[in-house]
């Protein structure tokens, strides 16, 4: 690793299992400030347990995960949003029934410190609505602000995710293949997007399409068989004897 490197999230020899089937085994891992980080391996690699480690969903056997240099490794999910570490995973909740606004409202409330709040009163909230509108205008999901989210195409659902974890205002976002039922070039224009709309934020996502990885990331992670096998460029990924064996098929 390059020492200048400012790290914002670490692993350090992190081991976990399920029952007698070990998934990893002293997994070191780093995340550099302000990069658009990758991770890549094959089906049942770990990519989504890795992430469920740092967002607190799970805890390892053994090992600690760091941010910002400090041990995180038992504090709670919610604790660690608050650190300023956010999943799109984690406000799927959000969108039962509800519409961009009003989740994004919610969203707002809860990062102020006025979680608890009904939807039937956040039209009260006149400064959260007030941003609310206006990150919805950065995203371009405006016009669709009163449907409910449910009817909005599938892309902008995805974009909505990202704004309501970005409403947050995190230092890390985690993204668990944002791209999923996307086609090619619908995964293409929401990665362009989320470089532009991200700006600033660090980002860690999980994808299989191996076009975006490739043209998106600025340094990949290569799991595989519980260990990492390599973290480097997009080039130096791309043409590693092993990442080529295990994972790229050539």
């Amino acid at each position: 690793m390059n020492a200048a490197r400012d790290i914002v999230l670490a692993t350090r020899n992190l081991r976990m299992a399920f029952g007698g089937l070990a998934v990893f085994d002293n997994l070191n891992f780093e995340l550099g400030r302000g990069e658009r980080h990758a991770i890549i391996g094959p089906n049942g690699a770990g990519k989504t347990t890795f992430v469920s480690l740092v967002t607190g969903l799970l805890t390892p056997i053994s090992g600690d995960v760091e941010f910002n240099g400090a041990a995180i490794t038992r504090l709670s999910p919610q604790q660690r949003v608050k650190a300023g570490i956010a999943r799109t995973f984690q406000i799927n909740t959000l969108f039962r029934g509800l519409n961009p606004l009003e989740s994004m409202v919610l969203a707002l409330c809860e990062r102020d410190g006025r979680s608890g709040q009904a939807v039937t009163s956040v039209s009260r909230e006149k400064p959260q609505i007030d941003e609310a509108l206006a990150m919805l205008e950065r995203f371009g999901l405006q016009e669709g602000a009163l449907t409910l989210t449910d009817m909005l195409p599938y892309g902008q659902q995805r974009l909505l995710e990202v704004a309501l974890a970005l409403a947050l205002k995190p230092q890390v976002l985690l993204l668990d293949e944002p791209a999923a039922g996307l086609s090619t070039q619908q995964g293409h224009e929401l990665f362009s997007q989320l470089v532009e709309l991200t700006a600033g934020t660090t980002i860690l996502f999980i994808e299989h399409d191996m076009n975006l990885v490739f043209r998106y990331a600025e340094k990949v992670s290569v799991l595989a068989a519980g260990s990492m096998v390599v973290q480097d460029t997009p080039d130096n990924v791309r043409n590693h004897p092993r990442v080529r064996e295990v994972y790229l098929g050539v």
